[in-house]
């Protein structure tokens, strides 16, 4: 069977109570393999998201299913650099191939002069670490903030690693 695909474009400010709802829902499990419950996500207020929405440098992408907002990636551009992050897919959805649609989406979203992406994850996130791996992401290093070790990848585009 295939996944129907996703309506994909930027979210909104009207969007922010929806979103908030998703990544909290999305990042529990998350939180609980670390056994830390005050990550980022789960933490950050609607004024905060608010506040992130339109803020400059920053693109937040929705995948909506029907009128539900199912997932969701955000990338901040700095320089010729994008990082990707709070990559979320509702937890009655995850492997079902929404996130991949997210990933793949992003390349035409990033403004002109984007030579990298980077993504970072928990370390021990195996999901996670294969998704990024199988659309061309390597493992550069890992970083330990706090009791959490995160793991970043890279991918190159253009020449050198355009999908």
């Amino acid at each position: 069977m295939t996944q129907p695909d996703l309506d994909i474009r930027s979210v909104t400010i009207d969007d922010a109570g929806e979103l908030l709802t998703l990544r909290r829902a999305a990042f529990v499990t998350e939180a609980q393999q670390y056994g830390d419950p005050h990550i980022p996500p789960l933490t950050q207020t609607l004024e905060e998201l608010q506040e992130d929405l339109q803020r400059d440098g920053v693109i937040t992408l929705g995948g909506w299913y029907g009128h539900r907002l199912v997932g969701s990636i955000r990338m901040l551009i700095e320089g010729p650099k994008a990082t990707l992050g709070r990559f979320a897919v509702a937890p009655d959805l995850q492997g079902q191939g929404f996130g991949t649609q997210l990933l793949m989406a992003i390349l035409p979203h990033l403004p002109e002069g984007i030579e990298e992406v980077w993504v970072f994850t928990g370390r021990d996130s195996v999901h996670n670490l294969a998704l990024y791996a199988k659309h061309g992401y390597e493992h550069q290093h890992d970083q330990t903030a706090g009791d959490l070790t995160y793991a970043y990848l890279r991918k190159i585009l253009g020449d050198g690693g355009a999908e």
